[in-house]
């Protein structure tokens, strides 16, 4: 049994889990990118590979992910293709994906599809949306990321275990080369598994409204969008686009613009006009 996460906080809460039941006993393995963000244009070719790849590049330069990707440390198609072969070569291996109900979960599921249509029958879906699960105080919440389930709740999890159909294989990936094809930069869940795309400013508006006349560290804007905005994303797509913000007037700044740590912003205040 293997086992597909999208995210690295779930792989520890995962595997704490399989030690409490051995019918879960498998590898954990993360896929890292997070399409949820991004081009997605040929995407399964060497030309849409490698322009994913540079404009992670150019997001990520000069912040605190710089060289992220040239480092081998996220290579999904690598590790994919790792997976297909022991797929094949154990007929009695199966695969399951552990997916919340979020974007980005979503979107790697969706990203997935395209390599493993073959072992139709042993792939296996745990989505777990819009299901109750009981917290460490024993108060029912709804999960948007699985990190935040306890480990003993993923034993119940496991009875949501379900194959691929044949007719997903032929209609998620359908619609995953739909979007693939409009070209926009960022992906949001409406419901289900049904995605909807916004362009690469999607989050500006929202990201204005917690910079403030007062100075404050780029990492605390970050932070508090992250803790209180209605749609989220990762930390370094947020920098990017602060910079962007930052790029285009209309905020001060004061300290190196680099790292999130290393900067101040607040909105600009508007200067007295001189008089002679």
């Amino acid at each position: 049994m293997i086992h597909i996460v999208f995210n690295e906080a779930d792989i520890s809460v995962l595997q704490q889990a399989i030690a409490l039941d051995e019918s879960l006993q498998g590898e954990v393995i993360q896929i890292k990118d997070d399409y949820a963000v991004g081009p997605l244009e040929n995407i399964y070719k060497g030309e849409g590979r490698e322009q994913r790849l540079q404009w992670w590049r150019d997001v990520l330069s000069g912040g605190d992910y710089d060289g992220k990707v040239d480092n081998g440390e996220v290579d999904d198609y690598k590790t994919i293709a790792e997976i297909v072969g022991t797929m094949r070569r154990d007929s009695g291996e199966v695969l399951w994906i552990w997916a919340a109900q979020n974007k980005h979960d979503v979107s790697g599921y969706y990203w997935m599809l395209h390599f493993i249509k073959e072992f139709q029958g042993r792939v296996f879906i745990l989505y777990l949306n819009n299901l109750p699960f009981l917290n460490e105080k024993g108060q029912l919440f709804y999960p948007s990321w699985l990190s935040t389930i306890p480990p003993k709740e993923f034993l119940k999890a496991k009875k949501l275990a379900r194959p691929i159909t044949l007719s997903e294989f032929e209609v998620d990936p359908d619609e995953w080369l739909k979007l693939c094809g409009e070209n926009k930069g960022v992906r949001i869940l409406e419901g289900g598994k049904k995605l909807v795309q916004g362009d690469y400013d999607f989050y500006d508006a929202d990201l204005k409204k917690f910079i403030t006349g007062d100075w404050q560290k780029a990492s605390r804007i970050i932070h508090q969008f992250n803790a209180k905005n209605k749609h989220t994303t990762g930390d370094a797509y947020l920098l990017w686009r602060l910079k962007k913000l930052i790029g285009e007037g209309g905020l001060d700044v004061q300290g190196e613009v680099r790292n999130m740590k290393d900067f101040e912003v607040k909105m600009k205040t508007d200067q007295p006009v001189e008089t002679e």
